[in-house]
């Protein structure tokens, strides 16, 4: 039964599923902390990066609930209305306990959800986190009517950038290979259901930022988690164009077709020379 009593909804579950946008993480996470028991598990489906530390939602909910608790990310190409609505989805419980990951997967899966495991914590939220930045960035392109092959190339250095930081930060680079970094890029690029896509559509059409975002009445979590990546990049050491022009189009009033063009005019390189493609 739904309910909005925190220690009523978690009295009797294995494991808990932290569903909440990532700048209430830490606030729920700090509610929930005195009705949990020891042995229950928790679940991170949240997909961004702490606003004012640009740390990861698993690290924020370990500091707030215990170290040495039980805890999985969830992530993947998981649009919630087609999940909802039965439509065939995968994703992926990361853990650094295989035990739990197993337990996450066995509790989520049905004949319409299916669930993969992997032990790369760090590359599983991160691909889910920062894959909303590039969407933010191909919805620009379509709103200023580029065609496929922008969005292709958009998306195909959008991933390899992300895969630069992820391995900067301790992650695997075949993580991004799979379903919470292309399979997560692939479907929230696409568009029409995707929250970040329409954030960038908008913008390239000519409307302000918190005009977009008031008429959504949702998150669009690419638009902080962009702030919050730039700069985890910067005191990591790591080039991350895409991200830097979707920032600038976002806070410092950069127009998207200049955005575009500054990418399309940086020096030439080898493509094989990033260390993590």
């Amino acid at each position: 039964m739904p309910t909005d009593d925190l220690a009523a909804a978690v009295d009797e579950a294995n494991m808990v599923v932290l569903a909440v946008p990532s700048d209430g993480v830490r606030e729920v996470s700090e509610q929930l902390a005195p009705h949990l028991r020891a042995d229950q598990g928790v679940v991170s489906a949240a997909k961004g990066l702490e606003h004012q530390t640009g740390r990861r939602l698993s690290e924020v909910i370990a500091e707030v609930l215990g170290r040495q608790r039980d805890l999985a990310v969830l992530s993947g190409p998981n649009l919630a209305a087609e999940v909802a609505a039965g439509i065939a989805t995968a994703s992926v419980a990361a853990s650094a306990s295989p035990q739990f990951a197993a337990a996450v997967q066995e509790a989520l899966a049905t004949p319409t959800f299916r669930v993969y495991t992997n032990p790369d914590v760090i590359g599983v939220e991160l691909g889910g986190a920062l894959k909303n930045i590039v969407a933010i960035g191909a919805g620009a392109s379509d709103g200023l009517g580029f065609g496929d092959n922008t969005k292709a190339a958009l998306m195909t250095r959008g991933l390899a950038e992300i895969t630069r930081l992820g391995v900067a930060l301790g992650a695997k680079a075949e993580t991004f290979r799979g379903l919470s970094g292309m399979g997560d890029l692939v479907a929230t690029c696409a568009g029409r259901k995707s929250r970040n896509h329409r954030v960038g559509y908008e913008l390239a059409r000519g409307r302000r930022l918190l005009d977009i975002l008031a008429e959504m009445g949702q998150v669009a979590e690419g638009v902080e988690t962009a702030r919050a990546a730039l700069g985890l990049a910067h005191r990591a050491g790591v080039d991350m164009p895409i991200t830097a022009a979707v920032h600038g189009i976002l806070f410092d009033g950069l127009p998207p077709r200049e955005a575009v063009r500054s990418l399309m005019t940086r020096a030439s390189r080898n493509e094989l020379e990033d260390p993590a493609s």
